[in-house]
């Protein structure tokens, strides 16, 4: 694991996003000859070919970071981690002393929640009292789960800018930060271009900020994900490889959906759970090029594109990135790997 730190000038973590989406830098690494350009976002426009597959991840994120107290007045903070039902969810919990089963959580609109399970660093919480829905009532008094790393709260203009413009189905608790770069002009741009665009779906969870705890990168358990890929989309894959064009990935969570639904050697319709962990050695299947974000130290994130781009090219473009004052993570720039 120690292979993949490296030192970030905190001042490099960008905790806001730039005025428009496409204005971020744009690095680009040659996977063949191993060299990096400097670039703005737009030029995605330029690396992108007619029948090229643009595959981007639909999910919405949630407002899920809830504030509660309990009945001694202590405070609790909730992130929820899935809604498992209309009246359950999944979520971690926060304060300053432990919570056991059975406790009661009020929320600031006098809802209640009661602790009925737990495993491991999950809470499974129930709902006490009647609500339309709990995306309805994480709407009302629900906070967008901003990193842990951006060090502060998140702001009125997150809701919009912490979501991609194509996001369709909710239930992701962070953003897939690749496609955070993308506005509709640049789509349309792309589509008139002749370029093709698919959509997934796979609900990022907050386990993709867990520290791995392992030196051996083979012991890591890695988190589950929810993940849907349609025939659709299996079908427009299969037709992109026939005519010899390139399946691009917006993100690492495309590329883990991709890559599970071909693990077999072939794409084919999949809908269910993901814990796959691809770092390097892994045999990629189904990704041309990839477009992400610049991820955090040691994290499985940095491993995946460290196993699609080669672990020496990516570390010396991460120095690069340092060194030329890119910004980093959720609300940073953007690195082209093709």
């Amino acid at each position: 694991m120690a292979d993949f730190f490296y030192d970030l000038p905190p001042e490099l973590i960008a905790a806001y996003p730039t005025q428009q989406r496409t204005d971020s830098r744009l690095m680009c690494l040659n996977k063949q000859t191993k060299t990096v350009e400097h670039k703005k976002f737009k030029d995605i426009l330029t690396l992108i070919n007619p029948g090229d597959l643009l595959v981007l991840n639909d999910t919405k994120v949630i407002p899920a970071r809830l504030f509660a107290h309990k009945p001694t007045g202590g405070k609790v903070e909730i992130l929820i981690e899935r809604i498992l039902d209309e009246e359950r969810i999944l979520a971690h919990l926060k304060s300053s002393k432990s919570l056991k089963i059975g406790t009661q959580l009020h929320l600031e609109n006098e809802i209640r929640l009661e602790i009925t399970n737990r495993t491991e660093n999950l809470f499974e919480l129930q709902l006490l009292d009647k609500v339309d829905s709990i995306l309805a009532l994480l709407n009302a008094i629900g906070h967008m789960p901003l990193p842990p790393y951006l060090q502060r709260q998140d702001e009125n203009f997150d809701k919009e800018r912490y979501q991609t413009i194509f996001a369709q189905t909710p239930g992701a608790v962070a953003a897939p930060t690749a496609g955070l770069h993308f506005d509709e002009e640049l789509l349309t741009q792309l589509r008139n271009k002749g370029v093709n665009i698919a959509f997934i779906t796979l609900h990022v969870g907050s386990g993709t900020f867990q520290p791995i705890r392992t030196e051996k990168l083979e012991d890591h358990l890695m988190h589950s994900e929810t993940v849907t890929v349609s025939a659709e989309v299996c079908q427009k894959i299969a037709e992109t490889k026939r005519q010899g064009k390139r399946v691009i990935a917006v993100g690492t969570t495309t590329v883990r959906s991709l890559e599970t639904v071909a693990s077999k050697g072939f794409v084919a319709p999949f809908q269910g759970e993901t814990k796959l962990f691809i770092y390097p050695g892994f045999s990629f299947h189904c990704v041309d090029a990839l477009i992400t974000n610049f991820h955090l130290p040691t994290s499985t994130l940095l491993m995946l594109v460290c196993a699609f781009a080669g672990y020496q090219s990516v570390m010396h473009a991460y120095q690069q990135a340092i060194n030329h004052q890119y910004r980093f993570f959720s609300y940073g720039d953007a690195l082209w790997v093709g």
